[in-house]
């Protein structure tokens, strides 16, 4: 697909987003767009540690996130911090997606795929996927949906060209990732109290580069990522 001249990511959990679309966001970055984040959850739950309290695990993931955001180049990132495992389809979860849309009016915003049929899903996914779409259309684009955007914070409506999912079971794109795997690689070593393994030698470049190659094999490239496409903007 054409490279946007801005993209939001809105993402879950911290490395979810390195995960999903790291690669893409990399390359996109390398030439000249701007990438910003919206991360939702604090990650406050992703232990198996029993000397690691929500409090503290939400520190150590949030400061996770912005060294892998400062990997890869991305312009800001957004935390709003609601409890891991505790996203749900709310007016306030919604407004706050919609804020970001209308704040940085993206061209492309990527998210999870709520619809998956062959493995369970976190329900956070689901929830993120699910009101990232909602707010991306209708309500960013409606000036009497949250109002209070326009007459409060000055932020007029704003039209998304694409939705583009990670994590689909039905992918319709796919973005050649060769020159930045290694970018992406690195962005997610960041995370490294979620990949680093209970013995600390899990090796996250070949687990990441093994799923890369088999996605490119698809679209006869070497590494690649796969995402559902829904155009809005025609």
């Amino acid at each position: 697909m054409e490279r946007p001249e801005r993209a939001l990511v809105v993402t879950p959990h911290p490395d979810d987003a390195e995960i999903g679309c790291g690669g893409a966001v990399a390359g996109w970055i390398a030439e000249g767009t701007e990438v910003y984040y919206v991360l939702c959850t604090n990650g406050d739950k992703g232990t198996s540690d029993p000397n690691l309290t929500s409090e503290r695990l939400a520190e150590i993931r949030e400061r996770e996130q912005a060294e892998a955001a400062r990997v890869l180049g991305i312009k800001e990132v957004v935390y709003l911090r609601h409890p891991d495992g505790a996203l749900e389809d709310t007016a306030e979860f919604r407004g706050q997606l919609v804020h970001a849309i209308r704040r940085f009016r993206p061209d492309v915003v990527l998210a999870t795929d709520p619809h998956r049929r062959s493995f369970y899903l976190h329900r956070d996914h689901r929830m993120c996927g699910m009101v990232t779409m909602d707010a991306v259309f209708p309500y960013a684009r409606d000036r009497l949906h949250y109002p209070e955007h326009i007459t409060r914070d000055g932020l007029d409506t704003h039209k998304v060209g694409d939705v583009l999912f990670w994590g689909t079971e039905e992918p319709d794109t796919y973005i050649d990732i060769t020159d930045t795997i290694g970018v992406k690689i690195e962005s997610l070593k960041k995370h490294a109290s979620q990949v680093g393994g209970e013995d600390g030698d899990t090796d996250v470049g070949e687990f990441v580069r093994a799923n890369a190659r088999r996605i490119g094999q698809r679209a006869d490239m070497p590494y690649a990522e796969a995402f559902r496409r829904i155009n809005i903007r025609r």
